[in-house]
Formats: C-alpha cells, sequence, structure tokens
C-alpha cells in the first residue's frame, strides 16, 4: 500500500503567489490602479484575501512585488563591446521597446503614480528598480573612463540621470513620442558631454 504524501506547502504557496502575481499584473491593465483592488486581485486569482493580506500590506505592495518579480536581471549589466554610444543606443532602443509595451506600461506607470502620494511605495520603488538601473549605466561608463572614453572628472552618476532622466520624463508625462531616434539623440549628447578631450 503506497504511503500518502503530504503537500508540499511550498510548492502550494508558491503557485498561490504566482497567481496573485499574474492577476495583478492583469487587472491593473484592464482596469487601472485607481480601480485595481485586494479582493479583485484574490477574485482573479482564486485565493482568499486573507492570503494577500498575510503577505502584503497593501495593493500596491502586491504590484511592486509582482513587477519585480520578472524585472530584468542587472547582475548582468551593460554590454560592453568597446563602442560606448553604440552599447548606450542598442540598451535604451531595447528599453524604448520595453516601455512601449502595454504589458510593461501598465504596472510601471501604475507604481510611478502610487509613489507619488506614498514615500514608503517610493523608496522601495527607488531602491529595487531605479538604482539597480543607474548602477549598471554608472558601471558601463565607469569601464568606458577606464578605456580613456570618458573624461576622468566627468561626474558618471550625473551623466547617467542625463540619460535616464529625459527618458523616464518623456514617457511618464507623454511629452513627445519614445522613439529610438529620441534615445539615440540622448546618447549622442551625452557621450559628446562626457568625452575626454
Amino acid at each position: 500500500m503506497a504511503t500518502p504524501r503530504t503537500p508540499d506547502s511550498t510548492r502550494r504557496s508558491e503557485r498561490s503567489r504566482r497567481a496573485i502575481f499574474d492577476a495583478a499584473l492583469e487587472l491593473v491593465g484592464e482596469v487601472g490602479y485607481d480601480k485595481l483592488t485586494i479582493e479583485g486581485i484574490a477574485a482573479r486569482a482564486g485565493v482568499g484575501k486573507q492570503t494577500i493580506y498575510r503577505w502584503w500590506p497593501s495593493k500596491a505592495a502586491v504590484l511592486l512585488d509582482a513587477f519585480t518579480a520578472d524585472a530584468g536581471d542587472y547582475e548582468a549589466g551593460l554590454p560592453d563591446t568597446g563602442d560606448l554610444a553604440a552599447d548606450l543606443r542598442f540598451v535604451l532602443r531595447a528599453s524604448v521597446d520595453e516601455f512601449n509595451d502595454p504589458k510593461f506600461q501598465a504596472p510601471y506607470r501604475a507604481l510611478a503614480a502610487a509613489g507619488a502620494n506614498d514615500t514608503e511605495l517610493s523608496a522601495d520603488f527607488v531602491a529595487r528598480l531605479m538604482e539597480p538601473g543607474i548602477k549598471v549605466y554608472t558601471d558601463r561608463l565607469r569601464a568606458a573612463r577606464d578605456q580613456g572614453q570618458v573624461a576622468e572628472d566627468a561626474d558618471l552618476r550625473v551623466a547617467a540621470e542625463m540619460l535616464l532622466g529625459p527618458f523616464s520624463q518623456r514617457w511618464l508625462m507623454r511629452t513627445g513620442p519614445l522613439t529610438y531616434e529620441f534615445t539615440d539623440t540622448l546618447v549622442d549628447l551625452v557621450v559628446r558631454a562626457v568625452a575626454r578631450r
């Protein structure tokens, strides 16, 4: 006679967590952040709302975890072919594609808007998404400086923000289309500004 196996609560918890993440990301795209609710997420995920409240204090916290669960891995850094401008153009063009994807836009916009009124969420958003992103650009600029392409006295953090700030502003405020031409122009301006003379 077979011995009954004890259900693996870890696997069940991970399945529930994944269902909650998927539900939160789908719903924010369908109804927007203002109409997103813990109850709606729970119903879509097929879990009780108590399950969600056991793991997260708010819908913003659920959405941030859901969004960052599949976020790109920053550990690899930016490509380094030896051509700083080409590498930056390549990465920012990929970012244009990502930021113009409706599945990416809805949760990111929701988190940015919610963070404007929630200092704790904003700090978490910055720590988990923005700072790692700025760091990989700063690291790539540092490598270019070591290769003699960037001026020794260039402020690498400011240079990274000169690339990412206008990108974010244009996308978030919809001041113009987010295009390859726009990001190529950003790269040209920043590389020229920090170039070793």
